[in-house]
């Protein structure tokens, strides 16, 4: 798959190098500039869809069972979605989001606006911290009132790794299963790094001197940057992170200066201004 830049390739003063899967990085560094901020983009996570999607069809079987499905991301909205069997309705059961993003494929989806649990656009963070501050009383209400000895039960919908494991963080599940639940688990898409163009190449290659700062969400992209463009000198690139967590493994694989952002655009892009 070709992956795409949305601007110039040429230096400009605090330009972000946005590194979401495409679709999201289209989006967001449009919505960035629309803010001022210069951007390009460099998607370094491919999302693709799964080799044999029998297990996610009869996730679906079960979905009028579970108190809520939880997304993990916009791609697994959308994979989950395109995967429901001909005939089966909408879920009318609740679903549960990190971010914005996410909430939005939910309502594009068709999914009821009052049944979808997410923080809010201006959110500190969007991650599994903050999805459980607001769900937390509802699962104890849901595991109270269960009658024993079955278990209320949440699906998490998420992806898969190149090699076919599930990708992601396990916190929200352990959470769960520690407050009464039962928790599932489905694939609905794969995750890769991405195959540059050489294009591509000379903008990585261009963008960790020149004073570009790159964008990460996600510490899977950094890990990826580093398989595509193994020789690049990070000692004296910039990195934006939008959660302490990829900011500390970016710093611990040898990023000359990491910055952490807020995770919303509009505290992100006055944040990326008064940073350059």
């Amino acid at each position: 798959m070709a992956l795409a830049s949305s601007g110039s390739l040429a230096p400009a003063p605090w330009r972000v190098i946005v590194t979401r899967p495409v679709l999201e990085a289209r989006s967001w560094a449009d919505a960035l500039q629309a803010r001022g901020v210069v951007c390009d983009i460099l998607p370094l996570i491919e999302i693709t869809t799964l080799p044999e999607p029998a297990a996610l069809v009869q996730a679906w079987q079960a979905v009028p069972d579970h108190l809520a499905l939880m997304f993990v991301s916009a791609n697994a909205v959308r994979f989950f979605m395109a995967a429901r069997p001909a005939g089966l309705p909408l879920p009318s059961c609740r679903a549960w989001s990190t971010g914005p993003g996410t909430r939005a494929a939910l309502l594009a989806a068709g999914w009821s606006e009052g049944l979808i649990d997410s923080p809010h656009e201006d959110a500190p963070q969007f991650d599994s911290e903050a999805l459980w501050a607001l769900v937390a009383q509802r699962v104890q209400v849901a595991v109270a009132c269960a009658l024993a000895p079955s278990k209320p039960s949440v699906l998490i919908v998420r992806g898969a790794d190149a090699r076919g494991q599930l990708a992601g963080r396990d916190w929200l599940a352990l959470q769960l299963e520690n407050a009464g639940l039962q928790v599932l688990q489905a694939m609905a898409y794969v995750r890769h790094a991405p195959v540059l163009t050489p294009v591509q190449q000379n903008l990585a290659r261009q963008a960790v001197g020149d004073g570009s700062a790159w964008l990460f969400s996600s510490s899977e992209a950094a890990q990826h940057l580093l398989q595509v463009c193994p020789s690049l000198p990070l000692a004296q690139a910039w990195a934006l992170a939008t959660h302490p967590r990829i900011a500390q493994r970016l710093r611990q694989t040898g990023w000359g200066r990491v910055d952490l952002v807020p995770a919303g655009v509009d505290a992100q892009a006055q944040s990326i201004k008064s940073l350059t």
